[in-house]
């Protein structure tokens, strides 16, 4: 999943693009997603725990990939004082932003916070200040980023020494029945391949991030047939995005001999599609904790905590 940035194997305008368009229906349709987002949001409990510094509550949080907004709506209830910055690729995402509190109790927590502020941005280049984040959540974006080394070091960049990063991801198992019924049919790949827990793990620990906690777990949805799983991923966006991914149409021929080869899993009638969720919690380094790049292990310090002797 590190693929040289001129080799790069997403089509980025194309992720835009199939988010852009699933933003009027990607919130009801991404039942899976919400799910991952309520336990991940669960994570937050730690985050007092984990800091080294004095802070019950976060003063700035990012929601990276916000999509139309759950997570951030979330912490603001959560953390009332709080900045919440929504940030996402895609803009219609962030203009379908709705709040939708359950109850009078929500409604009024919602009155009382600060509204999120949102922000049309690529997760590879963040336009954040050094050292201005206290927590950065993102839910199931990072499936989308090749090189997550070089994302990684954006994040421990953003975030303040002892801020928390709490993030998901898919695994490589993610729509395996999927990528094999299409390989039957199709040599050109039609489900993306995804790191594995080893490799984000590596990539925290690369980019200085500490005590990292990563876990992993499967959750299966079932689909009346093959057009039915194909309609539910072009509504939340999780579209073939792949450079290499054939430009044209794949067919009825392909198609056919795809959905054949996925029926001997069918199981209680119904087809099932696995999704592996990779969750990780770590923390971003204190300054002068060394780091390795380019073989070398370096160290930062604030320009501030350099004493000055005066003649």
């Amino acid at each position: 999943m590190n693929a040289p940035v001129d080799a790069a194997l997403f089509d980025r305008r194309h992720v835009r693009r199939a988010f852009s368009r699933a933003s009027s229906s990607y919130a009801d349709a991404a039942k899976l997603q919400h799910e991952v987002e309520a336990r991940l949001l669960e994570s937050l409990d730690y985050y007092a725990e984990g800091r080294a510094v004095d802070a019950q509550a976060p003063a700035v949080v990012v929601d990276l990939g916000c999509g139309p907004g759950g997570a951030s709506r979330a912490m603001r209830a959560r953390w009332p004082k709080a900045r919440v910055l929504s940030l996402d690729l895609a803009l219609p995402m962030l203009r379908a932003h709705v709040d939708a509190p359950a109850g009078l109790l929500d409604a009024l927590r919602q009155r009382l916070a600060r509204a999120p502020e949102r922000v049309c941005a690529d997760a590879r280049a963040l336009p954040l200040a050094e050292h201005s984040v206290d927590l950065l959540f993102s839910n199931l974006c990072l499936q989308w980023i090749e090189d997550l080394p070089a994302v990684f070091a954006g994040f421990r960049r953003v975030l303040k020494p002892g801020g928390m990063l709490v993030v998901s991801t898919f695994g490589p198992d993610t729509l395996y029945e999927l990528r094999g019924a299409f390989a039957t049919a199709d040599a050109v790949p039609h489900v993306s391949p995804f790191a594995s827990i080893a490799q984000f793990g590596d990539a925290l620990i690369a980019s200085g991030f500490r005590n990292p906690v990563l876990d992993r777990d499967e959750l299966v949805t079932r689909y009346d047939d093959l057009p039915a799983l194909m309609r539910e991923l072009r509504a939340i966006g999780a579209t073939n995005a792949l450079r290499a991914r054939r430009h044209t149409l794949t067919g009825k021929a392909r198609f056919a001999a795809a959905a054949n080869a996925y029926e001997p899993l069918r199981d209680h009638g119904r087809l099932p599609a696995t999704w592996e969720i990779i969750t990780a919690l770590a923390w971003a380094p204190e300054h002068g904790v060394p780091i390795r790049e380019g073989g070398e292990d370096i160290a930062r310090f604030p320009a501030s905590g350099i004493p000055v002797r005066r003649r």
